[in-house]
């Protein structure tokens, strides 16, 4: 059965909630990603960010991102998934919550990987990628 772990990007990495948004942007260029999940002083995850609130939610709102913070954005409940849960339950998890990148976490609860709509279009037949799509995207 495929895993978390087939299918995810491995080498995620955090950002605290007290860093900037400039801090954000700028390792998110770094690492070449569109979103970073965001811990709390003890690496728990409290949110995740990405490019398009940085730009939407600060920069668009007069916004100084070197003066807010990541902290600041990351809103909701934080969505993760298991190393080991397979794709049916990655599917549902991301359906139901509608994200489109999911954390992938260790059983010591640290980040191992994120899993996008690109990683999941390499493993889904169309058919499962449709499906996945309508329920990622439906209102």
């Amino acid at each position: 059965m495929t895993t978390a772990a087939d299918i995810m990007t491995p080498g995620a990495q955090w950002i605290s909630e007290d860093d900037t948004l400039e801090r954000a942007a700028q390792l998110m260029r770094e690492l070449n990603v569109g979103a970073l999940p965001v811990s709390d002083g003890d690496e728990r995850m409290s949110g995740i960010i990405t490019d398009r609130d940085i730009v939407v939610d600060c920069v668009a709102t007069g916004g100084d991102p070197s003066q807010v913070t990541a902290g600041d954005l990351a809103q909701g409940t934080p969505r993760w998934i298991a190393v080991d849960a397979e794709l049916d339950e990655i599917l549902h998890e991301m359906g139901d919550a509608q994200v489109r990148r999911l954390p992938v976490i260790d059983g010591d609860k640290r980040l191992v990987g994120m899993i996008s709509e690109a990683d999941l279009a390499r493993e889904l037949s169309d058919d499962q990628l449709a499906d996945f799509v309508v329920s990622v995207y439906a209102a």
